[in-house]
């Protein structure tokens, strides 16, 4: 029986995998840059976001922590209500 970790560095050594776990975290990490720009450029602390939010301090911890990590995506709904907790709104364009 194979650990987690194995069955990872297996799957990483296939070059679709690599390339699609490269832009996940490409994707992101920009997208963790901007919301924390925005959270820094409104002045506010997580907790002051989680309270627009109408959520407790640790949920936004996570989020932000989620996005660095890109062990979980968050869903446009959380995301919209950050950005709107931090004075922004989310642009979703198709190139």
């Amino acid at each position: 029986m194979r650990t987690h970790d194995q069955v990872v560095t297996k799957l990483m050594r296939r070059p679709g995998v690599r390339k699609e776990v490269e832009r996940i975290e490409r994707d992101e990490g920009a997208l963790l840059d901007l919301l924390l720009k925005a959270r820094h450029e409104a002045g506010l602390t997580q907790a002051q976001v989680a309270e627009r939010m109408g959520t407790l301090p640790p949920a936004v911890a996570r989020l932000e922590r989620a996005l660095a990590t890109g062990k979980h995506s968050p869903s446009l709904a959380t995301l919209r209500k950050y950005a709107h907790a931090v004075g922004k709104k989310i642009v979703l364009e198709l190139a």
